[in-house]
């Protein structure tokens, strides 16, 4: 059984940076897309990061146009841990943060939503102006 657990959220000021972490286990498929996304009180999920990674070759990864260039997805193997480096931080990134996790790397290259079937609890983050 697949459990994803996020942690690192909190409240910054805009400019400011988080770490978030997802801690994976029960993965069993050799190939897998482990993503971030997030969801706005009144708005729908939304997929912000997605790290796809399939037997010894480089990790693929994969942004919401929004976070380019602000947000990192990257991955710890011997943790199985993913991480979501977020700087310059803006209200707008204002949500619940959520992990999820697929076999496919089709779910990382759209980051939608209904493609996971596996997901975690969620962590908040809040940016204040």
């Amino acid at each position: 059984q697949v459990q994803l657990v996020e942690s690192g959220g909190g409240a910054v000021q805009t400019g400011g940076s988080l770490t978030l972490s997802c801690a994976a286990s029960g993965i069993t498929y050799s190939r897998k897309c482990i993503a971030w996304f997030r969801q706005a009180p009144g708005k729908e999920r939304e997929g912000v990061a997605g790290l796809y990674t399939h037997a010894d070759s480089t990790p693929q990864t994969y942004y919401h146009r929004s976070v380019k260039g602000r947000f990192t997805i990257s991955q710890d193997n011997a943790n199985d841990a993913v991480y979501l480096q977020m700087n310059g931080l803006k209200p707008e990134d204002t949500a619940m943060y959520y992990c999820a996790a697929d076999r496919r790397e089709n779910s990382c290259t759209t980051l939608v939503p209904w493609y996971f079937p596996d997901w975690g609890q969620g962590t908040q983050v809040a940016v204040s102006s």
